[in-house]
């Protein structure tokens, strides 16, 4: 939009009527909406750039949709003087323009355009865009982004002249949860000199509120990334539980499984996107099933050409399965290539749940912990109230006395060394999710799964719920104090103590035989 289009005249005459065209142009074009001022509109033609800005932030605070479209042609260079010349802005004049057009979309119908406007105004609120906070917040009717303004707004106010202005601009950022705007009443509370103790002191005590706030955040975080990591560990220690406790194998290839699980997911993914890229969101729920028989009929391939060979004799079956694994790693390598593959998340496992303005929960792992529930509650089905399952029991507890009474052990060795792998199948499903695929994805979880084991207690899922979510949680706490890798080894030590004082673990198996 142009403040005048007329070509300039050497005569007085001409001179006079193209300034009466350009004040009856401007007067049909603006005067007819209240809040335009002309002579602000006038003076962002003016020579020297604080008049400019000065200009610029009347309009944005007139909150008028002609005052946006008037900074855009003056940010374009369509926007023309008395003269017909182009009005020229420099870097500092358009940095002006640019937050003035974001104040402006305050105001927009559109609450997604008003949201985002909010966020990119808070993140610079200073005290020349409080009016324009002021009038927005009392015309806001969202919660949310009204809640966001109240604090851009006490932002802007915090610097106020006015003493009692800056106490209340504190205690509405009280309720915050930003680390910035900690930052920022600390400063506060610091700046504030000794005939200002009550603006000292009001800035202090919201320091405090917003770290404790935060603190609380760090602290549900920390849980929630507990018991998302206890989730994997325990679907891994889940079928390690089972081998092991039934036949007393210690299988260095279990890892390999999850990585077989992943790679299952993958290829399934590639599926759906060839042939059914319409349905691609729904690919994870097909690679469930398609994982678990997988790594099941790897894991019946190893029992039977390989481990059954070598039961009773658990040296030579670590350095056996720690063979097999080094095979199936290098299979991986041959099959997908030596590089991580990439998975998407399904649309309804992307984004976050929020719980508290600081705490987003991520749905891909929410959807985990509640699909590690599912598996968990699926096994104790199985182990509790199936004929498989009570025969997986008594060869636990007893396997000579076991075979005596008719149970076929040679057979349940294989249906349990196929179940273990399978869940371990269905936890490379879930690590599909949250980490790297690769090769040698699985040797980050085989020593992790095995301390789940030999705390909770051989042969119990309840030990192996219990140690897999407490240590979770108890590695993610120590991550943050002391780093992984020294958590890792307190972790570790811990372990190897506890084992000292109570070698059964958390749990026991109870029978008259267990010790036998």
């Amino acid at each position: 939009m142009a403040l005048c289009a007329v070509p300039p005249a050497p005569t007085f005459y001409t001179h006079t009527m193209r300034h009466l065209l350009f004040t009856l142009f401007f007067c049909l074009s603006f005067f007819a909406h209240a809040g335009i001022d002309p002579a602000v509109v006038k003076q962002l033609a003016a020579e020297e750039s604080e008049d400019k800005i000065a200009a610029i932030r009347k309009l944005a605070q007139s909150a008028e949709p002609e005052a946006m479209t008037l900074l855009q042609e003056l940010a374009a260079g369509t926007l023309k003087n008395d003269k017909g010349e182009e009005i020229s802005i420099n870097n500092r004049v358009r940095r002006e323009i640019d937050g003035a057009l974001a104040g402006l979309k305050l105001f927009d119908p559109d609450p997604v355009v008003r949201l985002k406007a909010t966020r990119e105004v808070a993140a610079k609120a200073d005290a020349s865009q409080a009016p324009m906070l002021a009038k927005a917040l009392e015309n806001e009717r969202d919660p949310k982004i009204k809640g966001m303004l109240a604090e851009a707004h006490a932002l802007a106010t915090l610097k106020h002249a006015d003493m009692n202005v800056r106490i209340a601009a504190a205690k509405v950022l009280a309720g915050s949860s930003d680390p910035n705007i900690k930052a920022v009443l600390k400063a506060q509370s610091e700046e504030a000199n000794e005939a200002e103790s009550l603006v000292r002191r009001a800035a202090f005590q919201a320091y405090l509120e917003v770290k404790d706030r935060m603190t609380f955040a760090e602290t549900v975080g920390k849980i929630f990334s507990g018991l998302s990591l206890g989730s994997i560990l325990l679907l891994a220690a889940l079928g390690l539980a089972i081998t092991y406790g039934v036949m007393g194998v210690i299988n260095m290839a279990h890892g390999e499984l999850l990585m077989i699980g992943a790679y299952a997911t993958f290829a399934v993914q590639g599926v759906f996107r060839n042939y059914f890229p319409a349905q691609l969101d729904w690919y994870v729920l097909v690679a469930v099933p398609v994982a678990f028989f997988a790594a099941a009929g790897v894991g019946v391939l190893l029992e039977r050409t390989v481990i059954r060979w070598l039961y009773g004799r658990p040296l030579e079956t670590l350095l056996a399965t720690w063979g097999l694994s080094l095979m199936l790693i290098q299979a991986a390598r041959v099959i997908f290539g030596a590089q991580n593959v990439e998975l998407a998340n399904p649309s309804w496992m992307s984004g976050g749940l929020e719980i508290l303005p600081s705490i987003t929960l991520p749905l891909n792992r929410i959807v985990i912990i509640g699909f590690s529930l599912f598996v968990l509650v699926l096994v104790w089905a199985l182990m509790n109230k199936t004929r498989l399952g009570m025969f997986v029991r008594a060869v636990t507890q007893n396997r000579p006395m076991a075979g005596c009474v008719g149970v076929p052990t040679a057979r349940i060795d294989t249906v349990s060394f196929a179940l273990g792998a399978g869940i371990a199948g269905l936890g490379g499903v879930a690590l599909s999710q949250i980490a790297n695929v690769g090769p040698d994805m699985g040797q980050g979880y085989i020593v992790d799964s095995f301390m789940v084991v030999v705390l909770g207690g051989v042969g119990q899922l309840a030990g192996a719920v219990w140690a897999a979510l407490g240590l979770g949680i108890f590695s993610k706490f120590l991550e943050s104090w002391a780093g992984a890798v020294v958590a890792k080894i307190v972790v570790l030590v811990f372990i190897i103590v506890f084992i000292q004082k109570r070698p059964q673990g958390l749990f026991a198996l109870k029978g008259r035989f267990v010790e036998s």
